[in-house]
């Protein structure tokens, strides 16, 4: 089935005067017009704001997180020739000394004694500045600058499952990157020409269960730049969906819902992507897996991210298509009481 999803063009707020989702804010941008200031519903209340770096030796991922009750932070990086892989995270009590923003292009930053990480954007660039004493028993230090090129679209969408439950998801595709993070005396560079950053920034009032599938890539293809935003299972039956693609910095959105077919009991045999349509048609196959579990009171989350390569076909419209081939990505199967 596919959906008619209202296209918004003029700035709004996520919320009314009363906290409760405004009607008016449903729907999508292609720009980050969306404010989402959320308030009230103590413990139901989650922002993020995560990143992650597409390099040709490696890739970094950074996250400030904020649970309403806590923060949790947590940085890691993979090195695909080896798949030398560290993750360190970090909680913070009532996310002292953490502060996520109600627009998407605004600076975030949580500072903590074992990690501080500074997000540091305006509306054509953002900073990434990371520093951690104790990485796998190294110093971290992280110094990316990702650029907004002028005309480039981006993901901006509210998806609805009450007028108290609904969440809005800004997922930015294509952003040319350049700095490095080191690790000991090791350094990883990235090139504006070659490597791209992916934003994936939540502000919402959830509920306490929740399942989702997202798969991403940023990456060339041949002489085009490509990304590809995939959401299943918490957008389902909403009327709103998180799914596009993006060529040469313009975006198609999908109005209508995805399968993700995978193997519960073996996460790295290939993952399958696809809808009722045909539109979409994409395999994908891992050569990392990602596994992060909490398991503190009534926070309770695992995740299987996948690392690896996007192959198929996404039909723009009509009998236009893009192929897709050896596209650099991730997947993920995600369940949540939080």
């Amino acid at each position: 089935m596919t959906f008619i999803e209202k296209e918004i063009t003029n700035p709004v707020l996520l919320c009314d005067s009363d906290g409760k989702l405004n009607p008016h804010s449903i729907g999508w941008a292609r720009r980050p017009i969306i404010t989402s200031n959320v308030t009230g519903s103590f413990t139901r209340k989650k922002k993020w704001n995560y990143w992650c770096v597409y390099g040709q030796d490696a890739m970094f991922s950074a996250t400030i997180s904020h649970l309403d009750y806590a923060a949790v932070c947590f940085v890691y990086y993979l090195e695909y020739e080896t798949n030398q892989f560290f993750e360190k995270t970090i909680t913070i009590p009532f996310g002292i000394n953490c502060h996520l923003p109600n627009e998407v292009q605004a600076t975030a930053e949580a500072i903590h004694k074992d990690m501080s990480l500074f997000f540091i954007s305006n509306e054509n660039e953002t900073l990434l500045k990371i520093t951690c004493p104790d990485f796998d028993g190294e110093n971290l230090e992280v110094d990316i600058a990702i650029t907004y090129p002028p005309d480039i679209d981006t993901l901006n969408v509210v998806v609805p499952w009450s007028e108290k439950r609904f969440q809005f998801t800004a997922k930015h595709h294509c952003l040319p990157t350049s700095g490095y993070f080191k690790v000991g005396k090791k350094i990883f560079r990235f090139d504006p020409e070659t490597d791209f950053a992916v934003l994936d920034y939540g502000r919402g009032i959830w509920p306490y269960s929740s399942t989702w599938n997202w798969g991403m890539a940023s990456g060339k293809q041949e002489e085009d730049t490509v990304g590809i935003n995939l959401g299943g299972q918490w957008t389902d039956h909403t009327g709103s969906t998180e799914n596009a693609v993006i060529v040469n910095n313009k975006l198609t959105k999908i109005g209508e819902d995805l399968q993700f077919h995978y193997d519960h009991d073996n996460y790295m045999k290939p993952w399958f992507v696809d809808c009722h349509s045909g539109r979409v048609e994409l395999t994908f196959t891992p050569f990392f897996e990602r596994i992060a579990t909490t398991n503190v009171g009534i926070i309770q989350s695992e995740v299987h991210q996948m690392f690896g390569h996007y192959h198929g076909r996404i039909y723009l419209s009509g009998s236009e298509s893009i192929e897709i081939t050896n596209l650099l990505g991730s997947i993920e199967d995600h369940t949540a009481r939080w």
